[in-house]
């Protein structure tokens, strides 16, 4: 079992930044790939950030490339997802997720554990 436990979300003013944390336990935490994920109201889940457990190779969705970072440290069992420029349409809630195989990190049903989910308001 991974147990997710995220932080750091808020309301903020559109063009301001966020730091969202991941923190992990259980399983050992550098063996999973780490993604992030958002759900806003009436939408269905949507991918946002991957980053496998080397910390090498990092995927973006379209709408989120150049503006969010995704990184993880492993010695303190955590991922990030700093988020620049927030746009209104980047209010949801946003989920953190483990994916022990490494494939398909874009695909939620490919991940293995989440987290309860923070939620993230844009004001315009």
């Amino acid at each position: 079992q991974v147990q997710l436990v995220e932080s750091g979300g808020g309301l903020v003013q559109a063009g301001g930044s966020l730091r969202l944390s991941c923190a992990a336990s259980g399983r050992t935490f550098s063996n999973y790939a780490m993604g992030w994920f958002r759900q806003a109201p009436g939408k269905e889940r949507e991918f946002v950030a991957a980053v496998d457990w080397t910390r090498f190779d990092t995927y973006y969705a379209v709408a989120v490339k150049g503006r969010f970072t995704i990184s993880r440290d492993n010695a303190k069992n955590t991922v990030y997802l700093q988020m620049n420029s927030l746009k209104p349409e980047d209010t949801a809630v946003y989920y953190c997720a483990a994916n022990y195989a490494g494939i398909g990190v874009t695909r939620g049903r490919e991940y293995d554990y989440w987290g309860q989910g923070t939620q993230v308001t844009v004001s315009s």
